[in-house]
């Protein structure tokens, strides 16, 4: 059985902010832009606030900026003044260090115990404010106010959603090839604060978020009978999503966390079925004598891209809910699977598998302009983050005595650069990751 997990919403309140004052604008032309060279000063602390944990902050913000390849870090070493927050900066001496942006910050704890982040954001060439926030949270949500002010300087400088305070829910998998242990898991989108949802006892598979974040809808095997069921994120509790009569896999939530889309195996038939959370009501989308499976609803819920054999070969295809009509979308060579709908709605990830090789890219909806973003010897399961700008997907490779093989969890931009790992633990192996939306 999973264990009763809670998960703890640091509640950000009293969040406000001041007028920006300037139009920095930023062109992030698809991998071509220069980084944008950004100062972030020492935090500083006030009536009694960590020293470390201002630290902890400004080193979050720094990390997360940098990783998205978009922004140059400006050596600490380089910086020609500290300026509190109170004061102005002196532009000509930012300016000579070829600072772009410096970002300033003061850490408090208030009267209530909890901390209040303040951060302002300077614009060096225009000479201007150009954003200023004020967070307060508990104590024990640090990194998470960094996550927060990151995606405060990444959506004013960029113009695009900020997905930096946010999870990824995946399946842990540890030990031996022949005997390996599946745990689902939760995380930061950096890597901190692992947890485990489920024991060491039970088979998990293919965990992903509801809209609201309050659940996650998974395949369990629990009593060797796999059935899908919904964990309660805040009270750990977990249902099973009903009696089907036969095995179900490959969930996802609609786009209004309403309904659950689902294969179903029937007489040795796999078709994709949609299931009514409200009403317990189980209605099935497609027929014939083909494996139709992975679906995943467009941002509208009006339509699922699902892959079936069909036509002969695996492929990607579209279901219009409202008018029932399917359509095939792919035609490239080799085989496609995995379709996964972008929040903005304007691509449609995927796994391909061609001349012995597999691929993640992405195209768009009516399946023309494809692009490939990574390939390797086994990868698969894109799941976009908030902002439709980066995927998660997860690599395994092949050892060369073919003994042990290690699966990565991989992020990568949708113009195919800046593909780096998400630390595990040693001796954890990441796969199935499902990236969340911003957190509430």
């Amino acid at each position: 059985m999973l264990k009763r997990i809670f998960i703890m919403a640091f509640a950000i309140c009293g969040l406000f902010m001041w007028g920006a004052r300037a139009e920095l604008k930023v062109d992030i032309v698809a991998g071509t832009t220069d980084p944008i060279s950004v100062a972030v000063q020492k935090i500083e602390v006030a009536s009694g606030a960590s020293a470390s944990d201002a630290a902890i902050i400004r080193t979050v913000v720094e990390d997360n900026l940098k990783r998205t390849g978009l922004f140059h870090i400006v050596n600490h070493k380089a910086f020609p003044e500290f300026v509190k927050l109170d004061a102005m900066p002196d532009f000509k001496l930012w300016s000579a260090i070829k600072a772009q942006v410096l970002v300033q910050g003061k850490l408090t704890k208030t009267a209530d115990k909890k901390y209040q982040l303040d951060f302002f954001v300077w614009d060096i060439a225009g000479k201007e404010q150009i954003e200023a926030q004020s967070l307060v949270a508990s104590k024990k949500s640090v990194r998470r106010l960094g996550h927060i002010m990151t995606d405060a300087i990444y959506e004013r400088l960029t113009g695009e959603v900020g997905y930096f305070d946010t999870q990824i829910v995946f399946i842990a998998e540890t030990g031996p090839v022949d005997k390996r242990v599946k745990r689902m898991a939760i995380m930061d989108q950096d890597g901190h604060g692992l947890r485990y949802l489920s024991d060491e006892k039970t088979f998990v598979m293919s965990p992903h978020f509801s809209p609201n974040m309050q659940s996650v809808v998974f395949l369990s095997y629990y009593n060797d009978d796999p059935m899908v069921w919904i964990l309660n994120l805040d009270t750990g509790e977990q249902r099973r999503l009903g009696q089907f009569g036969g095995m179900n896999f490959a969930p996802r939530f609609s786009p209004d966390g309403s309904r659950v889309a689902l294969s179903l195996v029937k007489n040795g038939i796999t078709h994709i079925y949609e299931y009514s959370i409200e009403t317990n009501a189980i209605r099935q989308l497609t027929t014939g004598d083909s494996i139709n499976t992975s679906p995943s609803y467009s941002p509208d819920g009006r339509k699922i891209a699902f892959n079936s054999d069909r036509s002969g070969s695996q492929q990607i295809h579209i279901l219009d809910l409202d008018t029932g009509n399917i359509e095939r979308i792919t035609y490239g060579a080799g085989r496609y699977a995995t379709p996964a709908w972008s929040p903005d709605g304007q691509f449609i990830a995927f796994t391909k598998m061609a001349d012995d090789t597999f691929y993640v890219g992405i195209m768009d909806p009516n399946g023309k302009n494809e692009k490939i973003l990574a390939g390797g010897w086994f990868m698969e399961a894109p799941s976009w983050a908030p902002g439709s700008r980066r995927l998660v997907y997860y690599e395994t490779e092949r050892t060369t005595d073919n003994m042990e093989r290690v699966s990565h969890i991989r992020s990568v931009d949708i113009t195919g650069q800046n593909i780096y790992d998400i630390d595990l633990p040693d001796g954890v192996n990441g796969v199935e990751p499902t990236w969340s939306p911003r957190l509430p």
